[in-house]
């Protein structure tokens, strides 16, 4: 878990965060930082793609279908590697776990519904204003100041009044983005009273039980097919379990600051596939505004101290 005194990266949908120790005595720093590269390229890659083919079942089981599918399966590999003991905790440290479950499950399901309605670039771009206000927010410097007005107008070009703006769906992209911001706070606080990452386990496993009472009615009064199922058990495995262990081994070889830079290209990322599998075109405004919210990002974090 991040400390809470200095803007830090923010963990990947779905996984834990975790300690940001660059290094571990490693004896080639150089190949260390270049695997824990291609590790976080990896890690995005999967994310994305496996928020695209979530979206392929989206005419079968809706959003909350698949949103619940990723749920069992986050909960099944957090539960797995962080080994809660639910009994042993006391009612401080059991608020923010229940908080942290019900912001997990809002922030997949509002972030789906978005992709939904307005695709994966621009869904997953304005997801990511959370942890950048985040990060913005702690600072003080000028440069910052400019970050932050670069990636409001990038915002505010894609909010831009047209015939075609779903504003419910960007309503639900920025509702992901408060989410994903709570998420990075309610981590931080359950990393500071709940031992390892017992914290973030319990609650991935509480968020899966709120989904539960969806997968009953999915299956008794609208039976998914095998091909819907498989589409959102994938979508679990790319967007939960593997960036989970991408990111666990990603912060043991790359400092804290290489890590949220690499992070800012997850909406550029998310672009790409949303092209490439979906077959979602981008319009050059649409395109411009993505690469200011990623350039805001970048330049607030290379130009850090820490």
């Amino acid at each position: 878990m991040h400390a809470a005194s200095a803007p830090t990266p923010a963990p990947a949908r779905g996984t834990l965060a975790t300690s940001s120790a660059p290094h571990l005595g490693a004896p080639d720093p150089g190949g260390q930082r270049l695997a824990g590269v291609v590790t976080m390229f990896g890690s995005g890659l999967s994310n994305q793609t496996g928020a695209a083919i979530g979206s392929l079942a989206f005419p079968v089981l809706g959003p909350i279908g698949v949103v619940a599918v990723r749920q069992y399966v986050a909960a099944i590999v957090l539960m797995a590697v962080g080994r809660p003991r639910p009994r042993t905790f006391t009612k401080e440290q059991w608020w923010p776990v229940l908080l942290l479950a019900l912001v997990f499950g809002t922030m997949n399901l509002s972030l789906y519904s978005a992709i939904d309605r307005i695709g994966l670039g621009l869904a997953v771009t304005l997801e990511f204003l959370g942890p950048l206000s985040i990060a913005l927010a702690a600072s003080r410097r000028r440069v910052d100041a400019c970050c932050a007005l670069i990636a409001a107008a990038g915002v505010v070009t894609l909010m831009r009044p047209q015939p075609s703006t779903d504003y419910l769906g960007m309503g639900l992209g920025l509702l992901a983005a408060v989410c994903w911001a709570s998420y990075i706070l309610l981590n931080r606080t359950v990393g500071r009273r709940v031992p390892g990452v017992q914290g973030t386990a319990a609650a991935a496993g509480v968020s899966a039980l709120m989904f539960l009472p969806v997968g009953i009615v999915l299956v008794v009064d609208h039976p998914p097919t095998v091909g819907s199922v498989a589409y959102a058990l994938v979508a679990g495995v790319l967007s939960s379990a593997v960036p989970y262990l991408a990111d666990l081994l990603t912060l043991r070889r790359v400092p804290a600051r290489v890590f949220g830079l690499f992070m800012s290209v997850n909406p550029v990322l998310a672009a790409v596939v949303g092209w490439i599998v979906l077959g979602q075109n981008l319009g050059w405004t649409e395109s411009a505004a993505i690469a200011a919210i990623v350039a805001a990002n970048a330049l607030s974090i290379a130009t850090s101290r820490t």
